[in-house]
């Protein structure tokens, strides 16, 4: 998947991380609770090796509660990883947050210098905001957009702990293509970047296998269509979103079904499970191995091609 979004600040920013994680204590890394695996970027598994780190599934309020608990078993099977749920209207969740930073590094606790704790998270998922409860005050800009915050802040909590607030970062490359999608999904990805068509058909063939009442609920449908195209026409019917000739405008029903899932109005949605996860990532190891048996075998044709010529 070719797609335009990783801005020369993140390159930075991802530069600049791994810079000064050695000098770090822990690690929180707020993850979107819709799509947990998604929004976990995968070069924090490999710079954090085995630091503390606490996982806080953000924006909870917007995900399944059933498939959310199954998250937090699934992260606190590994190890030196605690998680927490957060909703942006659980305001006690700061000082959680900071008694489990002490739990988590207790040969800290009364230390002369600081705890330090570096703060994590892809674009829009809520770091800023955060940070700001946990001060108490104003300090980190807050925005509905991603990639508000470009680079690197110290924020003295005064009790011990000393935060390291990181811009947004994604990553160069999706190895799985469902992420892609589920990211872009939910916003985290600018919507300049992808197709908002293809977004959307991605989430209404999802809704429609996994949530189909609340579609039914939300959109007044008694029989749902079988195919993502014709549930897009039916809410753009209903929704007068009609070219001339009464043709249905996808473009402008897409944002209404995008930005309806991404404000909740469908209800508690998660976009992926672990044990969906677990299937992809077998299935996409499978895909690579045998691309990569394919190009081995065609390194051999071509050196065997070579000597022939040589000779």
């Amino acid at each position: 998947m070719s797609i335009q979004w990783y801005p020369g600040h993140m390159h930075k920013a991802s530069k600049e991380m791994a810079e000064v994680l050695p000098k770090v204590d822990l690690i929180i890394e707020l993850l979107d609770a819709r799509i947990p695996f998604s929004s976990e970027n995968p070069q924090i598994a490999a710079l954090r090796r085995d630091k503390p780190c606490i996982k806080l599934l953000s924006k909870s309020d917007l995900a399944d509660e059933d498939i959310s608990r199954q998250w937090q078993q699934y992260f606190e099977q590994q190890s030196q990883v605690k998680t927490l749920l957060m909703s942006t209207e659980q305001l006690d969740r700061p000082k959680q947050i900071i008694e489990l930073c002490r739990k988590m590094v207790p040969h800290r606790e009364g230390a002369v210098k600081d705890i330090t704790a570096m703060v994590m998270g892809i674009p829009n998922v809520g770091k800023s905001t955060l940070i700001n409860n946990m001060a108490g005050r104003m300090i980190a800009k807050t925005g509905n957009e991603p990639a508000v915050t470009k680079g690197q802040q110290r924020i003295n909590l005064r009790n011990g702990i000393m935060l390291l607030d990181t811009p947004g970062i994604l990553w160069p490359k999706f190895v799985n293509q469902n992420s892609a999608y589920r990211l872009a999904t939910t916003g985290a990805i600018k919507d300049t970047a992808m197709s908002y068509e293809d977004v959307a058909f991605f989430a209404a063939e999802y809704l429609l296998q996994h949530y189909p009442e609340r579609l039914e609920e939300r959109y007044k449908i008694a029989q749902l269509p079988n195919t993502e195209v014709e549930l897009l026409e039916c809410i753009g019917a209903q929704r007068g979103c009609l070219r001339a000739g009464g043709r249905v405008d996808l473009e402008k029903v897409s944002t209404i079904l995008l930005n309806e899932l991404r404000a909740g109005l469908l209800g508690r949605i998660s976009l992926e499970t672990p044990a969906m996860v677990i299937k992809e990532q077998v299935a996409l190891q499978v895909k690579l191995e045998q691309e990569a048996e394919l190009k081995k075998q065609k390194d051999l044709q071509r050196r065997a091609k070579s000597k022939k010529r040589k000779r």
